[in-house]
């Protein structure tokens, strides 16, 4: 089966009562984990976008503390689980300001999690792969937020070289 473009769902979407409309998108909520998130997001999230940043930090930081740190196996295997989570989580918002505050975030607890990442050269190479990310994605952002973010990133970028 071949999926319909966007212009053709709209359009399709645009024929349909209210009813079926909401029927639709149980249905489609059913299938998935995902559409239910994104939904969640969409109907109780996205008009409190601070509070949506507070729950997925605090989502975060419980991660970080049921990470194994027997080997850097299973931490290099967690920290990608986690970023990845994060990075979906950052697609329901669609917000650059979320984008980067996640981000941001994430970096800080890698760079303060024990056992430090500087012993392991695939753990280092993704932290400086956020950084390099995250001032790309600053510099689209307007001019007091990217000072804002410009100083915590290059706070991290200091406490990333001192070591």
């Amino acid at each position: 089966m071949k999926a319909s473009t966007i212009a053709q769902l709209k359009k399709e979407l645009q024929q349909r009562s209210p009813d079926e409309l909401l029927n639709l998108c149980l249905r489609l909520g059913r299938f998935k984990k995902e559409n239910k998130e994104l939904l969640t997001y969409l109907l109780f999230d996205a008009d409190h976008e601070e509070g949506y940043v507070e729950s997925v930090k605090a989502e975060v930081d419980e991660w970080f503390l049921e990470i194994n740190t027997n080997s850097f196996f299973y931490i290099k295997k967690s920290v990608r689980k986690i970023l990845r989570n994060i990075k979906k989580y950052i697609r329901y918002s669609g917000n650059k300001e979320t984008e980067v505050e996640l981000l941001l975030y994430f970096c800080q607890k890698l760079h303060d999690f024990t056992p430090s990442i500087q012993n392991n050269t695939a753990l280092f190479n993704l932290y400086q792969r956020q950084l390099t990310f995250i001032s790309k994605k600053v510099d689209v952002l307007h001019e007091d937020l990217q000072y804002d973010y410009g100083l915590a990133l290059q706070e991290l970028e200091v406490l990333t070289n001192s070591k």
